[in-house]
């Protein structure tokens, strides 16, 4: 049997906390940005003070931090981002994880002559590398890792990974998906005027919609409702009439259908009907599934793939985790050669989620990328109650709470020794009195679990 190096596992640190949870849990690797030059703007704690307290600890731990810097910029910002990021590469984090190719070339040059200290550069899934061809040419420019695009297949990363020996590659196997190509959205900025790839996306494509007929007016070309098909018109048989007119895409007329005009009503948004088309490949506006992929990680690690990356930089401390263990038990499954374990996707079904897919690495129809029924996540399996804060020495631990919970509820202590499940028996207030419910955040709580010492995450059962 050949041996199979363990790649590494790399997760979302949104706070400081959560990157002490992603370590806690077993993260080999933590990737946090500048809100200004990062693709998270908004719900990001990490100004240059947070960076080098996540840096230093870090390393202390053996650990790596990489500076997310993954914009696509425009002037203003290549302006002032030599300035910026002069800083943060004195504190030596482990990489930057950078998208767009002139701050690359500023970077890459300010290195060559000195001025910044050398610091590995990877390649953001936001710059599209989708070939073995783009892979070389990173390499040439002096990118050290590239993260490959989420449209590729399992196959095609072997590829790759096959033309490409001796260049890193990273590859992303859980998270939210978007709707655009690898990432680069157009609706938050169209709807909202906040670009997406500045970091300030508003996740329009999880909306609610509603659909109506539309027809061009007069000699405007305005879109306008056909009031007179609103009673009757259903979208998915209208997408599927239009599809089936191009089943065969030979030299066959085009359908009139390809070219119907669709207004959609966003429920919060009453009113405001936004014109959007059905052409021969479909509408791809709305909401994907999330991804998932952690029964692929023993395929990724035979590969050869060096680095597995989860979204989530908003996500909460729960989610960082509950992930970080779950694919750091598949991939030391996968290095020991031990089959997969399906208990593993029952415990990410304990994530509130979106429905899961395992995305463009298995070649599946459309619609098992899709979720057309909720645009919000839902809880599956457990819901995240509390953080353990303290011990007693009779063995009852302070909680503090963040969501209702109740004598009588199953509850699963989740922490890095290992998980527990068990029916919650008693708790008491912080006087000590004997109480039946937690009603939510901020609460302090004590029940009894038998700590040796704080730490770890309370989830409710459901």
């Amino acid at each position: 049997m050949s041996t199979v190096s363990a790649p590494e596992l790399l997760l979302p640190a949104g706070s400081l906390a959560k990157m002490r949870a992603a370590y806690d849990f077993g993260a080999d690797a933590v990737y946090a940005g500048q809100p200004r030059y990062s693709l998270r703007a908004r719900n990001n704690e990490f100004r240059l003070e947070q960076i080098a307290e996540g840096i230093a600890e870090a390393h202390q731990r053996g650990k790596k931090f990489f500076v997310t810097s993954n914009l696509i910029a425009h002037n203003d910002k290549v302006r002032t981002y030599l300035r910026d990021i002069q800083p943060v590469v004195e504190l030596k984090p482990d990489a930057l994880i950078m998208a767009d190719a002139g701050l690359i070339m500023q970077m890459r040059e300010a290195m060559e002559r000195g001025r910044f200290p050398e610091v590995p550069i990877h390649l953001s899934v936001q710059a599209n590398t989708t070939n073995w061809a783009a892979v070389k040419f990173w390499q040439k420019v002096g990118v050290s890792r590239v993260i490959l695009s989420r449209e590729l297949s399992l196959e095609e990363i072997e590829g790759i990974r096959n033309e490409c020996p001796d260049m890193e590659i990273e590859v992303f196997v859980h998270g939210a998906l978007c709707i655009a190509y690898s990432g680069r959205c157009l609706l938050s900025g169209y709807f909202n005027r906040r670009d997406s790839n500045q970091g300030t996306c508003t996740n329009a494509c999880r909306w609610n919609y509603g659909t109506q007929a539309a027809g061009e007016c007069g000699n405007s070309g305005e879109a306008v409702p056909l009031a007179q098909l609103d009673a009757g018109f259903d979208f998915a048989t209208e997408a599927a009439e239009a599809e089936g007119s191009f089943a065969s895409c030979g030299g066959g007329a085009r359908h009139p259908a390809a070219d119907q005009v669709y207004l959609i009503e966003e429920k919060g948004r009453p009113g405001e009907l936004m014109p959007i088309m059905e052409d021969e490949h479909g509408t791809y506006i709305m909401n994907s599934k999330d991804l998932r992929a952690v029964e692929h990680v023993a395929r990724l690690a035979r590969i050869g793939v060096d680095s597995l990356k989860i979204e989530g930089r908003t996500k909460s401390l729960y989610y960082v985790a509950r992930t970080a263990q779950v694919y750091r038990r598949a991939i030391d499954d996968a290095v020991a050669g031990r089959e997969f374990n399906p208990e593993l996707l029952l415990e990410l079904e304990g994530l509130a989620n979106r429905g899961y897919t395992s995305g463009f690495l298995e070649r599946r129809p459309s619609q098992d990328y899709q979720n057309y029924l909720t645009g919000n996540s839902e809880l599956q399996r457990s819901h995240f109650v509390g953080e353990v804060r303290g011990v007693r020495e009779d063995g009852w631990v302070e909680i503090e709470t963040k969501n209702r919970f109740q004598v009588g509820d199953e509850i699963e202590l989740i922490h890095p020794a290992g998980n527990r499940r068990l029916r919650l028996e008693a708790m008491q207030n912080e006087a000590g009195e004997a109480i039946s419910v937690a009603a939510g955040n901020p609460l302090r709580v004590w029940i009894p679990l038998g700590l040796p010492a704080a730490g770890g995450l309370i989830a409710r059962r459901l």
